[in-house]
């Protein structure tokens, strides 16, 4: 492929695509650059180094994710809701394990407020944990514990750490169920106030 066709969009599709085929760890600039025929010092004229390429599959991996979580909760609220957004966390992890791999890395938080993809996540989790009647600090907390679970269980499946004789799918069902239960009787932080 000529030098001249790279992008960085090309570039980064190209990474996530060897995330999901190869693992999101195997992702090199080197790996990279032989899948395009060309030498590394031609990828860097288009990402800095291999921690920007690896944000940019971040950025692009939860864009997609968000996209799908989007369309899945559109219309819905409370459980129907929550089990949508669940459902299409989890289809996202199971078809792009390199792309999901990616979206847990850390980015730098002046990254994040510049991001279309990182707000609309935002406001798209918020709002639907707010039909449950939830304010901040509630907010942060109900976020981390859904991403906890989802997360939790899309690796343990990934790896096949569920060895029970039990149906994972069974398994994800109730899960989701208590999670609806918990944040119907989330134990709300009362605000002090001024004595």
């Amino acid at each position: 492929m000529p030098r001249a066709g790279l992008t960085v969009e090309r570039i980064v599709a190209a990474a996530a695509d060897l995330a999901d085929e190869a693992g999101f760890e195997n992702v090199t600039v080197s790996a990279l650059a032989r899948h395009f025929g060309v030498k590394d010092a031609s990828l860097y004229s288009h990402v800095r180094n291999l921690q920007d390429l690896r944000t940019r599959i971040a950025l692009l991996a939860g864009g997609e994710m968000i996209d799908r979580i989007a369309a899945a909760v559109a219309g819905r609220a409370g459980k129907a809701a929550l089990a949508a957004f669940a459902g299409a966390y989890r289809e996202y992890a199971h078809r792009h394990p390199g792309r999901y791999a990616a979206t847990q890395i850390r980015i730098d938080q002046s990254l994040v407020a510049d991001s279309p993809a990182l707000r609309r996540t935002a406001e798209i989790t918020y709002g639907m944990l707010r039909a449950y009647g939830l304010d901040e600090p509630d907010l942060t907390d109900a976020v981390r514990l859904l991403r906890s679970t989802f997360h939790g269980y899309c690796a343990l499946e990934a790896t096949g750490g569920f060895g029970a004789p039990r149906d994972v799918e069974a398994s994800w069902d109730k899960a989701v169920e208590a999670l609806h239960v918990a944040l119907e009787n989330w134990p709300r932080e009362e605000m002090t106030r001024p004595a």
